[in-house]
């Protein structure tokens, strides 16, 4: 059975969303907990304009356009999924259902530019193979675009940076599964 984690026990910045998950995949495996029922999911599209709802930058009802936005699902056997974001004003977590219903809802009354398309990656790869040296952060002339963590960049021996291998919404990489934000919820059983 998961353990419970409050939001203010995880390790979290403005504008990291991915490190904040990487972080919190750390977290779970350092306390123990069976990485096989966790998974990162990326949330883009081509254009990299996808609205959530109910995030903590948002004004008003309104929703945040980000570029991508990155959480943690963990489904283990025989509960109904939970999502863990950082970002969110939902409960922390709250179900994977309420997130897809109130910070995702449908992309049928939206423009398709802002289609979403989810990525969906088991949590110890991503724990393996996730790098960021910070690069996209820092503008042309060399300052950065949000205060840095306080913990060194995610590197790994392999890359200093592929989070736009993460971002990006084709299925041509052994870097999980790519979904249409239909697919997802028919993979969920969700209507």
């Amino acid at each position: 059975m998961l353990k419970t984690l409050r939001r203010e026990d995880c390790v979290y910045t403005s504008c990291y969303c991915e490190e904040n998950v990487w972080q919190l995949c750390s977290k779970f495996r350092s306390e123990g907990e069976n990485l096989q029922y966790f998974n990162v999911l990326f949330i883009s599209n081509e254009q990299r304009t996808v609205p959530l709802w109910k995030q903590r930058s948002s004004v008003g009802e309104g929703p945040v356009v980000w570029d991508y936005h990155v959480v943690l699902v963990w489904s283990g056997p025989g509960v109904e999924p939970l999502v863990f974001d950082l970002d969110s004003i939902l409960d922390f977590p709250c179900t994977l259902q309420q997130f897809v219903r109130e910070s995702l809802r449908s992309d049928q009354q939206l423009l398709p530019q802002f289609h979403r398309m989810v990525r969906l990656v088991p949590a110890g790869l991503f724990l393996q193979t996730f790098s960021s040296d910070r690069s996209h952060m820092k503008r042309p002339d060399g300052t950065w675009s949000a205060t840095l963590p306080e913990y060194p960049p995610i590197l790994t021996p392999d890359t200093n940076f592929n989070l736009d291998q993460f971002i990006q919404m084709k299925q041509d990489l052994d870097l999980g599964w790519v979904y249409s934000l239909q697919d997802f919820k028919t993979r969920f059983n969700m209507v």
